[in-house]
């Protein structure tokens, strides 16, 4: 019996690191330059042939898996690592920083993330019927997972899908994209995905006020009209809200107002002191102080490079 269990290891060994081989060839072979694509609505890759500095953006609610390559992630007083044993999974927007560790032309960082919806984790739980368990009070809306055979598979089939017939997208990309949200609701991080279902007390709670604020970031902060809300004191609301994003509500909406003010000047070309009151600094010498914390640069300049960067 030993003996067969084993052969029986052994060969399932073999197919999971088929499986990673396999993942690196495709997304190799669909993305051949430096970047990000979006082969299929929700699936995006991305390729970078060499590391770089810390990269500020926001993450958003999202299952993400490195093939090939390593990459850190801070967010607030927080740091993850992940690589191709692991995957990454993001339940709220949340404003942080990343870079890539592993990277070079013979060996480029090849990663994937899926985009993940309220509606689509709710309807997985609906439709298979997923008892949540008893509610966690302590979750953060980021962690990072032993990435177990199974759930490789799932995404090794869904990746198959870019070189597949349009018929074929159309029937199988739903049924493997709830698959994968099954295994994940099943997994080490069940509890926090239902962030992103509404379903776990003050969880949920946290999650709708981080959703209040980001559509709202260039507005005053209520903190008591947020816990009120909530259904918390003052200080529950401070707590639970820490604990989920890792930072306090003002951090969170700093980095928010930072975040566009820097995306305004970029894209759209604004005067700093433009950007800053669009996202609701009164006090351009405040805006920069704090631009400068962040980014590690006064406006200007850092506007300069990353133009400079990307000419």
């Amino acid at each position: 019996m030993q003996q067969v269990a084993d052969r029986q290891a052994e060969r399932r060994a073999r197919e999971v690191q088929a499986n990673r081989e396999e993942l690196v060839e495709r997304i190799a072979r669909t993305i051949r330059q430096d970047g990000e694509i979006e082969p299929l609505p929700g699936l995006h890759f991305f390729r970078l042939s060499a590391t770089r500095g810390l990269v500020h953006s926001v993450s958003r609610p999202a299952f993400c898996i490195i093939a090939q390559g390593s990459k850190e992630l801070f967010l607030g007083d927080r740091h993850y690592r992940y690589d191709p044993y692991h995957y990454l999974l993001v339940t709220v927007d949340l404003p942080g920083v990343s870079r890539v560790l592993e990277a070079s032309p013979g060996r480029p960082y090849l990663s994937l993330r899926l985009d993940l919806s309220p509606s689509l984790v709710g309807a997985v739980m609906a439709e298979s019927g997923y008892t949540a368990p008893p509610s966690v009070a302590r979750v953060g809306a980021v962690d990072v997972s032993l990435l177990d055979g199974e759930l490789l598979d799932a995404v090794v089939r869904l990746v198959r899908l870019t070189e597949a017939p349009a018929a074929d997208v159309q029937a199988l990309k739903p049924l493997i994209v709830r698959e994968i949200v099954y295994r994940l609701l099943v997994g080490d991080q069940g509890a926090r995905l239902r962030h992103l279902a509404g379903v776990g007390g003050s969880i949920s709670h946290i999650a709708r006020a981080v959703e209040r604020i980001r559509r709202n970031f260039d507005q005053p902060l209520r903190i008591e009209q947020l816990a009120r809300e909530a259904g918390m004191s003052v200080s529950g609301f401070h707590h639970y809200f820490k604990a989920v994003t890792g930072m306090t509500p003002l951090q969170f909406q700093k980095q928010l107002r930072l975040h566009e003010a820097r995306r305004l000047m970029i894209g759209e070309n604004l005067p700093a002191i433009d950007a800053a009151y669009r996202v609701g600094y009164q006090d351009a010498s405040h805006f920069n102080r704090e631009y400068k914390r962040l980014f590690g640069a006064p406006p200007l300049r850092d506007v300069q490079r990353l133009r400079d960067t990307m000419a």
